[in-house]
C-alpha cells in the first residue's frame, strides 16, 4: 500500500493512499489541519474521501504530452501508474499543492 503526503503552501494537509489492489484511493485530511482545502472538490470539513478511480484533482497535477513521455522514460514508470507519476512530480506542481512519498 503506497502513501503520499499532501501539502498546501508547505503545510501538511493530509495523506493520499492507494489500496493494496490498486483499485481504490483514499484521501484523508490531517486532524489538526486548519488551512484551505486541497481542492474545492475536497472540502476540509468532510475529512475523508474514497475514489474508485484515481482522484481527478491529483490526476490534473500530472504532466501530459512530451513531459509525460520524458517522465515515463527517465523514471521508468508505467504509463498507467498514476500514483507513481504523482510522487515523481509532486514536489514541482503548479499551484499551492505539493506531494511527496510518505516515509
Amino acid at each position: 500500500m503506497r502513501k503520499a503526503e499532501v501539502f498546501v503552501h508547505g503545510v501538511k494537509a493530509g495523506v493520499l493512499q492507494e489500496s493494496l489492489d490498486k483499485n481504490t484511493w483514499f484521501f484523508l485530511y490531517s486532524t489538526n489541519y486548519k488551512g484551505p482545502p486541497v481542492s474545492l472538490t475536497l472540502p476540509v470539513e468532510r475529512g475523508e474521501f474514497n475514489f474508485k478511480s484515481f482522484p481527478p484533482f491529483f490526476e490534473g497535477l500530472l504532466p501530459e504530452g512530451l513531459q509525460l513521455e520524458a517522465l515515463l522514460r527517465i523514471c521508468k514508470i508505467d504509463r498507467y501508474d498514476l500514483f507513481g507519476q504523482l510522487v515523481a512530480v509532486g514536489g514541482d506542481t503548479v499551484g499551492a499543492v505539493t506531494v511527496q512519498e510518505a516515509k
